[in-house]
């Protein structure tokens, strides 16, 4: 317990910071975490880092990560989709050229992990830039209903929500958790008219929607780290686990909160 409140305060005092500070500073932050994160996926499937799946792999979170108006200006490519199809051709060719202990199973897995964690930070990212307080409206969303699904679930969880991907999910801890966000997070915003944009009523929608799908995204890490028999996704973070374990619901956060028109 003690590691673990020594790594929370210690990220905290570098992440909040450069959260305020936004721009370039955390973008590079962003992106190391970006990268981090495909490290963890190439680590479960044992694959080197100096590997040219590798290599492809972390061009192409970072290429994903970027602000959109960072390929406006290079010539033939004008986007990150045409960026992510190149490397996911050359993901696939690679299957040809290693055949021995690169295949289409390898190249699908890692395609969609650059695809999934760079998705999920690239909105991230573009949340700070619209504002603080929208990127704190989902991260809270996450944090809030995390903390108050594992103390509900401590309490009075009896029926197991996904028994064969995280045993010690319950059902009760699920809808604890989310009702505890859902009926706090809306009701400060609106409080401290922190989203003026959005009436009471457009936030209590927004945090029943992105209170469920954090803990979706919770379950979908939990089932890649069972399938690939680990733990932690790493141990970059002492008693957290890996960048995955931290950001596993914030990856389907941020994207669904560009969905529902909260950034812009």
């Amino acid at each position: 317990m003690k590691v673990r409140v020594i790594t929370a305060v210690v990220a905290l005092l570098i992440f909040v910071p450069l959260l305020i500070i936004g721009h370039l500073p955390l973008l590079i932050l962003t992106v190391i975490m970006g990268v981090v994160a495909v490290s963890e996926i190439l680590r479960m499937k044992h694959i080197i880092f100096v590997t040219t799946e590798a290599f492809i792999s972390f061009v192409g979170v970072i290429a994903i990560i970027l602000p959109n108006n960072f390929w406006h200006d290079v010539p033939f490519i004008k986007s990150a989709h045409v960026v992510f199809y190149i490397l996911a051709f050359l993901m696939l060719l690679n299957t040809i050229l290693v055949r021995n202990h690169f295949n289409f199973d390898d190249a699908g897995a890692m395609t969609l992990a650059m695809l999934y964690i760079g998705t999920g930070f690239h909105y991230f990212f573009q949340a700070a830039s619209v504002g603080l307080a929208t990127v704190l409206f989902g991260m809270l969303m996450v944090w809030l209903t995390d903390s108050g699904a594992y103390m509900v679930g401590r309490a009075i969880g009896k029926h197991k929500l996904a028994p064969k991907i995280s045993p010690n999910k319950t059902w009760e801890g699920s809808v604890g958790g989310s009702a505890v966000a859902i009926v706090i997070i809306p009701a400060l915003f609106s409080i401290f008219n922190w989203l003026p944009s959005y009436s009471f009523i457009e936030l209590l929608g927004f945090a029943v929607i992105l209170s469920i799908a954090g803990q979706l995204g919770d379950l979908i890490e939990s089932g890649f780290k069972r399938h690939y028999r680990v733990k932690d996704s790493g141990n970059i973070l002492p008693g957290h686990g890996g960048i995955l374990d931290r950001f596993d619901s914030m990856l389907i956060v941020m994207p669904l909160m560009a969905i529902l028109g909260m950034l812009g």
